[in-house]
């Protein structure tokens, strides 16, 4: 019985809700119950995905109960925000990765460097010492920095793209990115009051010298109203909008590349 885990930051939900409605060999979805979830599994039940919701310390006594030539995929979906503290983003990270060891073949990581603290996690936890496949989003090169350079095609994109837009820098906005800003900037570290915050924050920015928004267009369209969402950002700050092309090359290389190791290693 073949199981793989996924273990995601909530930003590259769309990604996990494309590969499933796209892979016809998956017998069974388990999604571990959470505060970060809500939005995953709406969008799921509208591309007519099913799943069951369970709690994490409950998920290996159902395999029990399961036909043994089920695929099985897990999927835990942590929060937002993580990335604003490095040293927490890699201890949420970690310490989901054991919790999941135990009852997973092979565990995926929707993440990329984050601030260089994911960089040895494959490393880590190798297959040699705990006996399960841990891998994290890479391009052919390298692993990518973060959602944006998973979402645009890997590193070399990304820097091409930066290299591009050097003369007035942008934000780059996925869907999710899109749809989740407010909660990602968190403008209550700013200040309590939210136009003082939000004055802070546009200081913030001019320090850094942004001013557009680059809409980064997936193809997926489960965010709705995403240009309405982009605007209201850019209206916020004054800034210009343009599109660039992202795709899902990245995430569908990683997902069908865990998924041939670990039919190799039951194999074995």
């Amino acid at each position: 019985m073949p199981v793989m885990s996924i273990i995601s930051c909530k930003i590259m939900q769309d990604e996990i809700v494309w590969l499933f409605t796209n892979d016809p060999e998956i017998n069974k979805i388990m999604i571990v119950e959470n505060e970060n979830i809500s939005e995953f599994t709406e969008k799921l039940s509208e591309q007519h995905v099913s799943y069951e919701i369970i709690p994490l310390e409950k998920i290996p006594s159902t395999f029990e109960e399961m036909d043994r030539n089920e695929s099985i995929v897990v999927v835990n979906i942590l929060e937002l925000g993580l990335h604003a503290v490095p040293k927490t983003l890699k201890s949420e990270v970690y310490q989901s990765i054991r919790e999941m060891i135990p009852f997973s073949d092979g565990i995926l990581l929707f993440y990329g460097l984050c601030g260089n603290v994911l960089g040895k996690v494959e490393e880590d936890f190798c297959l040699e010492k705990d006996g399960c496949i841990v891998r994290i989003l890479r391009d052919d090169v390298r692993i990518v920095d973060d959602c944006i350079g998973a979402t645009v095609g890997g590193g070399a994109n990304y820097l091409n793209l930066l290299k591009t837009h050097s003369k007035e820098p942008a934000f780059f906005f996925t869907p999710m990115y899109a749809s989740s800003w407010k909660e990602l900037l968190g403008f209550t570290k700013y200040h309590p009051d939210p136009e003082k915050a939000l004055k802070m924050a546009k200081m913030v920015n001019d320090l850094a010298g942004y001013s557009r928004v680059a809409k980064v267009n997936t193809g997926l369209t489960y965010v709705k109203d995403i240009d309405a969402k982009i605007e209201e950002y850019a209206s916020l700050f004054g800034y210009s909008t343009f599109e660039v092309s992202g795709n899902q090359q990245i995430f569908e290389k990683c997902y069908l590349s865990i998924k041939d190791e670990i039919k190799t290693k039951l194999c074995e």
